[in-house]
C-alpha cells in the first residue's frame, strides 16, 4: 500500500529530517538509510516500522546535520583517510569492471562512522537516540493515517468490482439456464451419431459417454463457487488486521473459475461472460496487490 510522511525536529545539538515512504509490495521490503554512528538506532526503527506496517515496499530515510553554534564538528583525520583510501580502492575496482560510480559529497563522507568525533559512545548518543525515536513515533502515526485513508478508498473501488463480478456470475447463471435446450438438443445429436456408427452399441458405455459430455458441459459448480469466492472477498474487506495476501489466494481461485467457465460455456453469450469475468477479476487483483 503507497504511503508517505515527514518530518523535521531538532534537539540535542541537531535538526533532522525523516522521509518514509512506501509501495505496494507482497511482503515487507524496508530499506532504511539512518547514521550508522549512532548506536540502536537500527533496530530500533526496524521494530517501529514492522509495528505500523506488514506489508509493501518501505523506504526510510534520517538526513542529520549539527545546528550551527553547536560545539564544533571534529574531523578524525586517521579515520578520513582510511575511508577515502577505501573509496579510492572501490572506485578503481568499479571502473576496472567496467561500472560508473557516483563521486559522493563531503557531506555523505562526514556521515560515515569514523570520520567525525561525533559519534561517541551510547552514553553520548543515548539523548539523540531518545529524541529521535519520539520524533519518528510522530512520523510513523501520520504514515499510518495516510495509509489508512489509501486502504479505505481502495477498499470501496474493490467493493464495486466484487460487485461486478457478482453481477456478472447472476448473468452467467441466466445464460447457462437459457442455453439448457441448445445442450440437450446437441446431447440428443451426439447420441444419435454414436447410435449411427455402432450397430451394436454398448448401452452402458453409451450412457458413461453423454454422462462426461454433460458434467464438462455444466457450469453449475463454477458458478458455486463463484458465489462462495464472492462472500469471502465481502468478509475480508471488513476483516481487521492484514489481508493480503488472503486475497492474493483468492484471487486465484477467482480467476480459475472464470477460465474453467469459458472453457465449458460451449455458448457464445457465455463466452463473452465469462471473459468480462477475467477482465474484472484481473483488474482487481492488481488493486488487490496493495493491500496489506
Amino acid at each position: 500500500m503507497t504511503g508517505f510522511a515527514t518530518r523535521r525536529g531538532e534537539g540535542e545539538g541537531f535538526g533532522w529530517t525523516w522521509d518514509v515512504r512506501s509501495v505496494n509490495g507482497k511482503g515487507l521490503d524496508l530499506r532504511l538509510r539512518l547514521p550508522d554512528w549512532i548506536d540502536g538506532l537500527e533496530p530500533a526503527v526496524r521494530a517501529a516500522v514492522a509495528k505500523v506496517a506488514g506489508r509493501g515496499n518501505i523506504t526510510l530515510s534520517l538526513k542529520l546535520a549539527r545546528e550551527t553554534g553547536s560545539e564544533a564538528l571534529r574531523v578524525n583525520t586517521a579515520g578520513l583517510d582510511a575511508v577515502l583510501t577505501a573509496l579510492t580502492t572501490v572506485r578503481a575496482r568499479a571502473e576496472a569492471a567496467g561500472l560508473e560510480l557516483a563521486k559522493p559529497s563531503a557531506a555523505e563522507i562526514l556521515s560515515l562512522r569514523g570520520v567525525t568525533d561525533q559519534g561517541g559512545d551510547a552514553e553520548e548518543t543515548g539523548p539523540l537516540l531518545k529524541a529521535l525515536l519520539n520524533d519518528l513515533t510522530r512520523l510513523l502515526a501520520d504514515f499510518a493515517a495516510m495509509r489508512a485513508a489509501e486502504g479505505r478508498a481502495l477498499g470501496e473501488v474493490i467493493s464495486a468490482q466484487i460487485s461486478r463480478i457478482e453481477a456478472l456470475a447472476a448473468e452467467a447463471k441466466a445464460a447457462a439456464e437459457a442455453r439448457r435446450p441448445e445442450m440437450e438438443r446437441m446431447l440428443r445429436e451426439n447420441l444419435a451419431r454414436v447410435l449411427a456408427g455402432a450397430a451394436e452399441a454398448d448401452p452402458a458405455r453409451i450412457a458413461q459417454e453423454l454422462a462426461v459430455m454433460a458434467v464438462k458441459a455444466d457450469v453449475t459448480e463454477e458458478l458455486d463457487r463463484l458465489s462462495a469466492h464472492i462472500d469471502a472477498a465481502r468478509k475480508l474487506l471488513v476483516e481487521h488486521g492484514a489481508v493480503g495476501r488472503k486475497f492474493d489466494f483468492l484471487m486465484q481461485e477467482f480467476m480459475r473459475e472464470a477460465n474453467t467457465l469459458c472453457s465449458k460455456s460451449g455458448n457464445a453469450g457465455l463466452t463473452r461472460i465469462g471473459l468480462d469475468l477475467k477482465t474484472v477479476i484481473d483488474q482487481m487483483r492488481e488493486q488487490v496487490q496493495n493491500v496489506e
